[in-house]
């Protein structure tokens, strides 16, 4: 039997912790926590009690306790692998008021659902974190905005919020954007916005401008622009964000995929 893996992270900027289990086959006895707990099943099969319910989840699946919901589980399948987020009351207070502009603190009445949309999201804030990457605080709203939403419809108001946006990027793909600058042309609120562009494009609007970025510079190396350049007339804040970025995307560092086309130096 293989050895389990777990991973833990505090992201003191969001007031949450990210866990990571893998190959976990251990039963975990019924209990509570004092804050939320935000998990994704990715392997494995499991009994689950929760608030004297049981559940058989498996890979996909969304749980969502809220503070005080006793839960346990016991393996049925496989090794267990998990990412959870733990959130206070405190910090969910203030992301989730935000989400859904106005004062709340949440109540989950389901403790396990198939979403996903917001599994997928739940994944990408996960990522974010572990990595201490740039772009978690729109994760954030864009998972709670999700989990809380009333409807699956996109208004048409955020269809054109959204073009609005995207033209913003592009117009002023070199210049330092924020979140900010993108909901005042637009005109809706972070939370619609990040719900609004991520149902519209299936990215959040941080990766969707990095693509830009992306895209850019490579029409830049390829017709000899130096890296750093490339770097600079595409709005990145320095070199090694360049390079890691460039790479992540393309599977090339911008210095070797500049080289594969014939410049005059």
């Amino acid at each position: 039997m293989g050895k389990s893996l777990r991973t833990a992270v505090y992201d003191s900027a969001l007031g949450i912790e990210a866990c990571r289990f893998r190959g976990v086959v251990q039963p975990f006895p019924s209990h509570f926590h004092d804050y939320y707990v935000i998990g994704l099943v990715d392997a494995g099969e499991r009994s689950l009690t929760c608030r004297e319910r049981s559940y058989t989840i498996r890979p996909g699946h969304l749980l969502l306790f809220n503070p005080g919901d006793s839960h346990g589980c016991t393996q049925r399948t496989g090794a267990l692998d998990y990412r959870s987020l733990h959130i206070s009351r405190e910090a969910m207070a203030r992301w989730a008021g935000e989400a859904a502009g106005q004062p709340l603190l949440p109540r989950f009445p389901q403790n396990v659902l198939w979403d996903p949309e917001a599994a997928w999201a739940l994944g990408s804030l996960h990522e974010l974190v572990l990595a201490e990457a740039l772009g978690r605080e729109e994760a954030l709203l864009l998972l709670l905005s999700q989990l809380l939403r009333t409807g699956n419809a996109l208004p048409m108001e955020g269809r054109e919020g959204v073009r609005r946006a995207c033209a913003y990027m592009e117009d002023h793909l070199a210049e330092h954007i924020t979140l900010e600058e993108l909901c005042l042309c637009a005109a809706l609120s972070r939370s619609t916005l990040l719900r609004a562009f991520t149902r519209e494009k299936g990215v959040t609007p941080y990766r969707y401008l990095e693509s830009l970025r992306i895209d850019r510079a490579k029409r830049l190396l390829e017709r000899g622009c130096l890296p750093v350049e490339a770097a600079l007339r595409t709005g990145f804040a320095d070199q090694s964000h360049f390079t890691n970025a460039f790479t992540r995307f393309i599977g090339l560092p911008p210095g070797a995929y500049r080289s594969i086309f014939p410049h005059k130096e």
